[in-house]
């Protein structure tokens, strides 16, 4: 009878050693993995930076044109509002445009670059001048916004193409929250980029410890 407990007591104690074994060893194994992180969006998916601008343009009773909305956009597209009907400029008749106030500007002649008290006693800006005006200049005519740039006419001007105040407040607001969002998002990847690297690079650390000690 005793010798049966005996045998007993010792697969009892083979069988709790196998199960402290096992265990050690899964531990082990499970030491060697990187606890896995959240996966999260890109910052350009959360955060998507608009680099065009929509711009719409409306002619004044008087034959000169005013900007009476412009906001960041996905593209970039010019809306012109005259004699009763709407449409939106073709990639051809912008380039028309910009030709023919770069021309101006070349020889002296554009409004973009006289006072703006000038501008108002000749007849206001007609639709070129009004177009490098906005905030689509730079994506439309770059080359001729280099050269308007500096001019401190060019950007009275820019104000004075507006039909009103809060037209153009409105604009400058809605195009520096853009600029922010894309600071913003441009710094969180390369943060996010930063502490990737450091995750990837003490998940191999760990890796290394666990193989050596396991």
């Amino acid at each position: 009878m005793n010798r049966h407990i005996n045998k007993i007591s010792n697969y009892a104690m083979v069988g709790g050693l196998s199960a402290v074994a096992l265990v050690g060893l899964q531990g082990c194994g499970d030491a060697g993995q990187a606890p896995q992180q959240p996966q999260t969006q890109p910052a350009q998916e959360q955060s998507v930076v608009k680099e065009g601008a929509s711009v719409t343009i409306e002619k004044q009773a008087d034959g000169s044109y005013k900007i009476i909305d412009e906001f960041p956009s996905t593209t970039t597209r010019v809306i012109v509002k005259e004699d009763g009907a709407e449409r939106i400029l073709t990639q051809e008749e912008i380039d028309k445009l910009v030709a023919e106030e770069e021309a101006k500007v070349e020889a002296g002649t554009s409004k973009l670059t006289q006072d703006p008290a000038q501008v108002s006693e000749s007849g206001g800006m007609g639709l070129a001048g009004t177009l490098m005006a906005s905030m689509a200049a730079g994506m439309v005519g770059a080359m001729l916004m280099n050269k308007l740039m500096n001019n401190q006419n060019y950007k009275q001007n820019q104000r004075a193409s507006h039909k009103s105040a809060s037209s153009y407040n409105r604009s400058q607001n809605s195009f520096k929250k853009n600029a922010a969002a894309g600071k913003s998002s441009s710094s969180a990847g390369k943060k996010s980029g930063f502490f990737g690297n450091n995750k990837k690079a003490s998940s191999s650390s760990s890796s290394r410890s666990s193989s050596f000690g396991g």
